[in-house]
């Protein structure tokens, strides 16, 4: 008489579909990084200035860039837009504080800009609607 033998359930888990999804992963975020981390190269003039700080309520700042070439840029949440002429930077900057009312705006020009590219920015900030606006620089430690 034929005996059938029990047999015991394997507990093994097949990971190929998990590494499959993992290395289209892993393809995804290598191609978007270096998408997400571009942005407009500026050389800060030094100062031994305090941080500033957070805006408490969470918000992000906005910030203004003008280009050794005189060329206007904007950063918002991380976005950054641009190149701008002074009319377009003058519309994006009001459009976004007409929705976020009360941003902090700040400034960053390249060191090798003349001054009045930076009055000249300034002055637009204020005529969008900006309320106040900072300066930013880099520490005088950095290398």
């Amino acid at each position: 008489m034929y005996v059938r033998k029990k047999r015991r359930m394997v507990a093994e888990i097949n990971v190929v579909p998990y590494i499959d999804v993992m290395l289209v992963l892993l393809i995804i975020f290598m191609v978007t990084t270096p998408i997400i981390t571009q942005g407009v190269k500026v050389e800060l003039p030094k100062s031994d200035a305090e941080p500033i700080e957070q805006m408490k309520d969470g918000k992000t700042p906005l910030v203004a860039t003008v280009d050794e070439g005189g060329l206007y840029y904007f950063e918002k949440d991380g976005v950054n837009k641009g190149p701008f002429n002074t009319q377009e930077m003058q519309l994006e900057v009001a459009g976004t504080l007409q929705l976020e009312p009360g941003t902090q705006v700040i400034i960053k020009g390249d060191g090798r800009v003349n001054y009045s590219s930076i009055i000249q920015l300034l002055n637009l900030l204020k005529d969008a609607g900006a309320p106040s606006v900072g300066l930013m620089t880099d520490d005088v430690e950095q290398n």
